[in-house]
């Protein structure tokens, strides 16, 4: 995820000192802003993808282009630019008065920011959350001495960190029903709960035990597992009915989940147990005590997982750790049309509060040794198919917290 819509948001509010806004006084209407990613271009017309769809602006000798830095969006730093700068896939905020049906305008200015320097900053940003980040889940928030303790998991097992916010840090906590970062909300200490997934920006102590935070990014997620019911690619859907509730579960993927499929015998050395990290923990063996987990409506948790680059994830490793995440990574990229009828998937997502439909942040397949492991360990049993998983599960990599 990129934090490139704020900063557009940014130029916008800049914008509005020079008159440059969508609302309309007077006779004359004002400018609006487009903002999104360049689909086409040429010498003539540029279309955009907003959120709202395509719009076609039309460009002439009087359009004005600048280029924006990424890393200081603002007016006063942008160079001028041309179209031909323009590529497919760049990011764009556009002025320029809407038609009534709001699907094209003729473009008074447009300011660009390349999608090479949107990588080269991702880059950046990602080797700083890497080196300078941890990433886990809030066992406890003490607001006497302002502090969060913080149980972060990798491959070779799981440590806690006492986490101190710096008193000018920033915090920030993804929307209810969103798994995009630009549409997280600015939050603060009192809004951090036992059981968010929690990633941080700031200074280790050397020991590793304890963290002063700069920057704090916290979520309400869930994870939920079953099997593949019914599957429809127009829609990007996936009907599953949940282990737990025995109820369906609609699943709709967006170009922002990441889809992943675990490999067969590794998926099986992990849930046994071969790589520390993977497998079903009882309670009272490395799981939050039951006190200690928030209502889901009957749903799991989700375990903590290493920051993917530019991925919805959740880190899970301190320097030189197991990288969980860069090992699913590695794994097989999958689409709804490799899915099958019958399938095992986990799903993590937001808590939405609708318990028949959820926005994947992650999907991943493969997974039954880590759903059988778990009823086995919950059920003394032999984990047959329709059995529910009681005490919750660990399925490395699958988490939900987006990158900053």
């Amino acid at each position: 995820m990129s934090k490139y819509i704020r900063s557009f948001a940014l130029i916008i509010l800049v914008s509005a000192a020079f008159g440059v806004h969508a609302q309309t006084t007077g006779v004359s209407p004002k400018p609006s802003v487009i903002t999104g990613d360049v689909v086409s271009i040429d010498a003539a017309k540029i279309v955009i993808k907003t959120a709202d769809g395509n719009v076609e602006g039309t460009l002439a000798a009087t359009t004005e282009f600048k280029k924006v830095d990424p890393v200081a969006p603002s007016l006063k730093t942008a160079v001028p630019a041309a179209a031909t700068d323009i590529s497919t896939g760049d990011r764009v905020m556009a002025t320029g008065v809407l038609a009534a049906d709001k699907k094209s305008f003729p473009a008074r200015a447009v300011y660009l920011m390349t999608k090479s320097d949107i990588a080269q900053k991702q880059a950046k940003e990602a080797e700083k959350w890497r080196t300078r980040g941890i990433a886990g889940r809030v066992t406890a928030v003490n607001a006497q001495t302002n502090q969060i303790t913080v149980e972060i998991r990798s491959l070779m097992g799981s440590t806690t960190t006492v986490l101190t916010p710096k008193p000018d840090a920033v915090f920030h906590r993804y929307a209810q029903d969103s798994i995009k970062f630009e549409e997280a909300k600015d939050s603060s200490f009192a809004e951090v709960k036992q059981g968010d997934m929690i990633r941080a920006l700031g200074d280790k102590s050397a020991d590793g035990t304890s963290f002063t935070a700069e920057q704090v990014v916290t979520g309400a997620f869930q994870t939920i597992a079953g099997t593949v019911k019914t599957i429809d690619t127009v829609k990007n859907e996936v009907v599953i009915t949940d282990l737990q509730t025995k109820k369906d579960v609609t699943v709709a993927i967006g170009t922002a989940s990441l889809m992943k499929k675990f490999p067969a015998e590794f998926a099986e050395r992990l849930a046994g147990g071969a790589m520390g990290g993977g497998g079903m923990r009882p309670p009272g063996q490395g799981q939050p005590p039951a006190g200690g987990r928030p209502a889901t409506g009957g749903q799991v948790q989700p375990g903590a997982g290493a920051p993917g680059q530019g991925r919805p994830g959740m880190g899970g490793q301190r320097g030189g750790g197991a990288g969980i995440d860069d090992m699913l990574e590695r794994f097989q990229d999958i689409t709804a049309a490799d899915l099958s009828v019958g399938d095992m998937i986990a799903v993590s997502s937001t808590k939405n509060g609708n318990t028949s439909r959820v926005n994947a942040i992650k999907l991943l397949a493969g997974v039954e040794p880590f759903i059988r492991m778990a009823q086995m360990s919950s059920g003394g049993g032999r984990g047959q198919g329709g059995q529910g998983v009681q005490g919750g599960f660990t399925i490395p990599g699958l988490d939900g917290i987006g990158f900053p």
